[in-house]
């Protein structure tokens, strides 16, 4: 609740992502004494910091002052879409040799010497 009256009182709505996330900043910002307009998201469902796109993670930590609508974006050919975290679930990354992938490792390849004390 009192998330949501700080939001109310002191917020102005600056914007929304594809995933529905509401991006605030100060109303009435204090300036003086070097003080940063307070800058905030609202998350649309369940708070998770990976439903952030980069864009706006870069606005939120203040690497850049332009809101990512007013800045020409064209993605690098590299970039992925985004992939919720999947610790915890069955989708989460096995290494091999897990236990839940059936706990058996590759053997070592004959480069390993074990240290022996003289």
């Amino acid at each position: 609740m009192g998330s949501f009256l700080f939001t109310l009182f002191k917020g102005r709505k600056v914007g929304t992502d594809e995933f529905g996330n509401s991006y605030y900043e100060e109303r009435w910002p204090r300036r003086e004494y070097g003080y940063r307009v307070r800058r905030w998201v609202n998350y649309k469902g369940k708070p998770e910091a990976t439903k952030v796109p980069p864009r706006w993670h870069g606005w939120l930590h203040y690497v850049t002052d332009q809101l990512p609508g007013e800045q020409a974006f064209t993605p690098q050919p590299w970039e992925k879409e985004h992939l919720p975290n999947m610790t915890g679930t069955p989708g989460a990354y096995l290494p091999p040799g897990h236990v839940r992938r059936g706990g058996q490792r590759a053997r070592a390849t004959g480069d390993y010497e074990p240290w022996t004390p003289e």
